[in-house]
């Protein structure tokens, strides 16, 4: 890169870091919660904030009907289009503004994106409105330094990260409202992710027949059978533990079961137990081979049992993030722009968890993770209280980001 225009395009970002933190204050100062799910409000915000850097948001709006048989209230995604010109590809820059209600234990308020001793502190600062800030002020600067830039830049602000991406940006490409050529996705630490995990998540409900409690034979007790079903995935753990990922970062396949409501009364057999059950899968595995084994996994637990019924209803079925072609050049002027911002080479890895990231791949378009975060996402305390993003980390991302978007869309040297 021509040193003067690395130079221009970091000096511009620290002479609009304090309008950058701004911005994101303001971002963590309208809710997200999930529940809810009320989105649109914050959408709707960021639109109009665009507008004072000269951009139109276009608002795509979710049918409300879909958006409530989803379990949601509100949803409008967000694509900011930037078009250059001809002969260079487009990159699109996604960070999804939903997140995990805020819960206990808060040291700072978790709407008010407090700063504290080099810190901001607040809901979805550090997963991810704090790449609402990186992208947006990346591009800013990468116009700003004035020089031709070819292709073109979309910012896609997304609502659906937390429920599984389908109606935020896997709504976008299902309605053929983008196609990019390459991908940028929301990071939570230094390392670039260039795989993720897929997950499967189930609904079980076991029907049996209430009984009254002091004659608990005219019942069939729902949670001795959901026991059985309990037992049997955790007894398969193990076997678990023993499939190993050649990906570095990822391990093995995971299970658990994260939620149990049932019965009616402390003097009642219960009649109905309702479980979710969460299966992460390794890139290396297949999802329909994953889903019809722990579906007769539960099946099996149960079979025989007299006046037991289960109902199996898939929640989410999120595939694995693999490495396509093309994605080789996005991760290797991230860690060029990394090692002069920060001054060390970052590692390019696998994560156990999953993003949206995966729904641009399933279409073909060499994607990967990285934006603001610290050097471990358990550093940032993301989804439990006292969020918080370190505000140099912030400023390092965006350098790198708009570097690396410059290597893509600069227009001659």
């Amino acid at each position: 890169m021509n040193p003067t225009a690395c130079e221009q395009i970091c000096r511009w970002i620290d002479a609009h870091f304090d309008e950058e933190v701004a911005f994101l204050q303001r971002l963590i100062r309208i809710p997200t919660d999930m529940p809810p799910g009320n989105n649109s409000p914050h959408a709707e915000a960021v639109a109009e904030m665009v507008k004072a850097f000269g951009w139109q948001a276009e608002q795509h709006v979710v049918p409300p009907a879909t958006v409530s048989e989803y379990g949601m209230q509100s949803i409008t995604n967000l694509i900011v289009r930037r078009p250059y010109q001809a002969q260079g590809p487009t990159i699109a820059l996604n960070a999804h503004g939903d997140a995990v209600a805020p819960g206990e234990g808060w040291t700072f308020p978790p709407y008010a994106g407090v700063i504290d001793n080099g810190y901001i502190y607040g809901r979805a600062v550090a997963v991810s409105k704090c790449d609402f800030a990186t992208y947006a002020f990346a591009v800013r600067a990468l116009e700003g330094r004035g020089g031709p830039l070819k292709g073109g830049l979309e910012l896609h602000f997304t609502y659906d990260e937390e429920f599984g991406g389908l109606l935020g940006p896997g709504w976008l490409l299902e309605q053929k409202l983008t196609k990019p050529d390459f991908v940028i996705g929301a990071g939570f630490s230094y390392h670039i992710v260039t795989a993720h995990n897929g997950c499967l998540q189930l609904e079980i409900t076991v029907h049996g027949k209430s009984g009254h409690g002091a004659m608990p034979e005219t019942g069939c007790d729902a949670l001795q059978a959901a026991t059985k079903i309990l037992n049997a995935i955790y007894a398969g753990l193990p076997a678990l533990k023993s499939i190993k990922s050649s990906v570095p970062g990822i391990d093995s396949p995971t299970m658990l079961v994260g939620f149990i409501v049932g019965g009616t009364n402390t003097n009642v057999v219960p009649g109905k137990v309702v479980m979710k059950l969460d299966r992460r899968m390794i890139p290396e595995e297949d999802p329909v081979a994953v889903e019809r084994g722990v579906r007769a996994l539960i099946e099996n637990a149960v079979c025989g049992v007299p006046g037991i019924d289960v109902e199996i209803r898939r929640l989410l079925l999120s595939h694995a993030l693999i490495p396509l072609a093309g994605s080789e050049k996005l991760v290797a002027s991230l860690q060029k722009n990394a090692k002069t911002i920060i001054g060390e080479t970052i590692l390019a890895q696998g994560t156990p968890l999953y993003a949206d990231a995966r729904l641009y791949g399933e279409r073909g378009i060499p994607a990967v993770l990285y934006g603001a975060g610290p050097r471990t996402l358990p550093e940032s305390n993301a989804k439990k209280a006292d969020e918080k993003l370190l505000l140099e980390d912030l400023r390092k991302a965006t350098k790198v980001v708009a570097l690396t978007l410059f290597d893509f869309l600069a227009d001659g040297p």
